[in-house]
């Protein structure tokens, strides 16, 4: 009798971990194969459907992007850009698509003579722009209202084309950013190509956005993506000529561009000018006679200074200088 009790007590038991495991009791009298059709019937969650642009509400003005579609053949280049990109909330395909930006178009379509819609290209830049800015408001371009480039009347699409890119990034008008930047900035562009120039712009690893944000600064008048003077841009990269140093010259902690021509240059290290004339814009009383490094220092005098490295034969810690006795960047 006893082994009976305990083999039910068993059966009980594992009936009540079974029960518990599975999340499923039932009822006495039902078996779990009368049961199994009830829990078959019972309805998935439905599989979330990718967003699209959504449809217009009756009388809201907008027709809907398949209705713009018909006429206007744009699928082919819009579809590559991220505007086109229904799953980023932010896009204009994710709200009303053509119409995000060009403004409601079912007017457009009763009366295709009456043209109530937006042509960006017939807006003044300030009013282009706003369309714009309806998105991209954030992160490198919240500083474009009052940059250099608004001030002077330019507009996003003066560099940006979003129905006819020419570049496979950042939907620019020309092939590259710096033929964008030639477009007003040739003397800069023009440097690049130089004897000396900043190397990487040529390999095209660097480019103008590398150190200039177009989009306008907060914190500087250059237009410089980082800091808010040109020394922290250059230390930035050149992290070796970064202060405090124990002996400082002043020309590295104020401005870079004091000695060096940061976009290019017809003398080595990128120069303004030649050494040892660039040291004599300052150096022009003290410590060395006050010479006068012309012509004849080089085919009268022959000057020491006028070869090799020039002052840097001596000074050769000229960007400042930790050692006890380095006052004069000499070690």
């Amino acid at each position: 009798m006893s082994h009976r009790l305990c083999l039910a007590a068993l059966c009980l038991f594992v009936a009540a971990i079974t029960a518990r495991t599975t999340g499923v009791i039932f009822p006495v009298g039902i078996t779990a194969t009368e049961a199994a059709p009830a829990q078959a019937a019972t309805p998935k969650p439905a599989t979330p459907q990718p967003a699209g642009a959504q449809a217009p509400p009756a009388g809201s003005g907008y027709a809907g992007n398949d209705s713009c579609l018909k006429c206007h053949d744009q699928e082919e280049t819009l579809k590559k850009t991220p505007h086109w990109q229904a799953k980023n909330p932010r896009s204009p395909m994710a709200a009303h698509g053509c119409e995000s930006c060009h403004g409601p178009g079912q007017a457009h379509i009763d009366d295709p003579d009456n043209l109530k819609i937006r042509k960006i290209k017939e807006m003044t830049p300030s009013e282009s722009t706003q369309v714009c800015l309806s998105c991209h408001n954030r992160g490198t371009h919240a500083a474009w209202e009052g940059s250099g480039h608004e001030r002077r009347n330019l507009s996003c699409t003066t560099c940006h084309s979003v129905h006819s890119p020419k570049s496979f990034e950042h939907q620019l008008v020309k092939e590259n950013e710096t033929a964008v930047c030639a477009q007003c900035h040739r003397v800069q562009v023009t440097k690049t190509e130089r004897a000396v120039a900043h190397m990487p712009v040529r390999e095209g690893k660097m480019s103008c956005s590398s150190c200039h944000n177009p989009h306008g600064s907060i914190s500087n008048v250059k237009n410089l993506k980082v800091g808010n003077s040109v020394a922290e841009l250059c230390m930035s990269c050149h992290t070796e000529m970064r202060a405090p140093m124990l002996w400082e010259h002043a020309p590295v902690k104020e401005n870079c561009a004091t000695c060096h021509d940061p976009h290019g240059s017809s003398n080595d290290r990128m120069l303004v000018v030649r050494m040892p004339m660039l040291c004599q814009r300052c150096h022009v009383a003290t410590r060395h006679p006050a010479s006068i490094y012309d012509n004849n220092a080089i085919t009268v005098n022959k000057s020491n200074r006028m070869f090799g490295r020039s002052c840097v034969n001596c000074h050769s810690n000229v960007h400042g200088s930790n050692h006890p006795s380095g006052q004069f960047y000499m070690r």
